[in-house]
């Protein structure tokens, strides 16, 4: 099996998806140092709420601007390529807030839209999700030609289509009738807004505080003259996930439910028209050896050397035990191999230790740039 370096030979984005728990955020952080430390100049990427790839890259915190990460941490580490590594973490809202000034006719437009109480209620619905804006972000960074790679950390989902409809959610959103009619009202529903209304937004008004009318016809006034841009800009967006620039690499562990997750990814992935480099699956147990001999004999070598019957025991119980789960992963990730075509899967094993920091990520990097009879003897050896 080849290596991450290889699957992304050539390209400007790396997309990691996958179900939740899975250690995505790990493997985007890894996979942006690596390709750092190859002379590329790298951004990773993130929506996380623990803040972890912060705090495993050194730095006190993450904002919705890319920050670079010490050179001498790097350094330090053993991250000595003349690549640089940045990092952000992404404001799902100031997000949209920039897109809007962005696609605004003026000053006046955008504030009028961002200081708006109506946009500020609901700008989080708008937006499409956090999906859709991780791709937005995504987009601008691509755009602006700052880097030689992105990595981006999916935001966490129990559903793939989640993260690959978001752009044409939104879509469908802006061409919607529903915002149409609000913004040009025609026939029945100009004659509705424009009567029998004033008693019920009345009560709403003491209820809210404030003049609703007032505020939606100022809102849906404003954004209306930013529908064109947006709509040829999550076009774009939509078209940026199907580019021969863009990879995806799926995430996963080696249980039955999250290959099964991966596989399905990887299905809807291939419908799409969109890119697929490879697998890479977190905590597995490579096996130790060939053949486990019963637990009579096993326990008894044991006891040879310790003189600790009891201790023989429990110890070669443990091993009996890890060799099957170890089987178990060896046939789950088997069969996704199978079902993913051959296409390529890379096992990184359970550490000794968590990783929270770059010596961490350093050594998931030993297994994700290598080839696989090297992780098989990093793994047991």
């Amino acid at each position: 099996m080849p290596s991450v370096e290889t699957l992304l030979e050539g390209r400007g984005i790396c997309i990691c998806a996958g179900s939740g728990g899975v250690g995505k955020t790990t493997t985007s952080a890894a996979i942006a140092l690596g390709m750092a430390d190859r002379g590329l100049k790298v951004c990773v990427l993130t929506i996380d709420p623990a803040k972890r790839l912060a705090d495993s890259l050194g730095l006190e915190e993450l904002g919705n601007e890319a920050s670079r990460v010490d050179p001498a941490l790097l350094k330090k580490n053993g991250v000595t390529g003349d690549g640089e590594l940045w990092a952000m973490m992404l404001d799902a809202k100031e997000t949209f807030d920039n897109l809007v000034a962005r696609h605004a006719e003026d000053e006046e437009a955008r504030d009028r839209v961002l200081d708006n109480r109506i946009y500020q209620l609901i700008s989080s619905a708008l937006a499409g999700s956090q999906e859709y804006m991780a791709m937005e972000k995504l987009f601008e960074l691509h755009s602006e030609g700052r880097f030689d790679l992105l990595v981006l950390d999916t935001p966490p989902s129990r559903n793939a289509l989640d993260f690959l409809d978001a752009p044409m959610r939104m879509t469908q959103f802006i061409e919607g009738r529903s915002l149409q009619l609000f913004i040009r009202p025609t026939g029945f529903a100009a004659r509705v807004a424009t009567r029998g209304t004033g008693v019920v937004l009345s009560i709403l008004k003491r209820i809210v505080g404030f003049d609703l009318l007032a505020d939606l016809s100022e809102f849906f006034t404003a954004f209306s003259g930013m529908i064109d841009g947006f709509q040829e800009r999550a076009h774009r967006v939509n078209t940026l996930l199907r580019d021969d620039e863009t990879a995806f690499v799926i995430v996963c562990g080696p249980q039955s439910e999250p290959v099964e997750e991966a596989v399905f990814f990887h299905s809807k992935l291939i419908e799409a028209d969109m890119n697929f480099a490879g697998a890479v699956v977190n905590r597995v147990r490579y096996r130790l050896g060939t053949k486990v001999p019963k637990l009579k004999a096993l326990a008894g070598k044991v006891e040879a050397k310790t003189g600790d019957a009891d201790l023989a025991e429990r110890a070669a119980r443990n091993l009996i035990e890890y060799d099957m789960l170890a089987r178990r992963d060896v046939e789950n990730i088997s069969g996704l191999t199978k079902k993913l075509g051959g296409d390529p899967v890379i096992r990184i094993p359970y550490l000794d230790t968590d990783v929270h920091d770059v010596a961490g990520l350093c050594e998931i990097n030993r297994f994700l740039f290598t080839d696989e009879e090297t992780r098989v003897e990093l793994a047991t050896g």
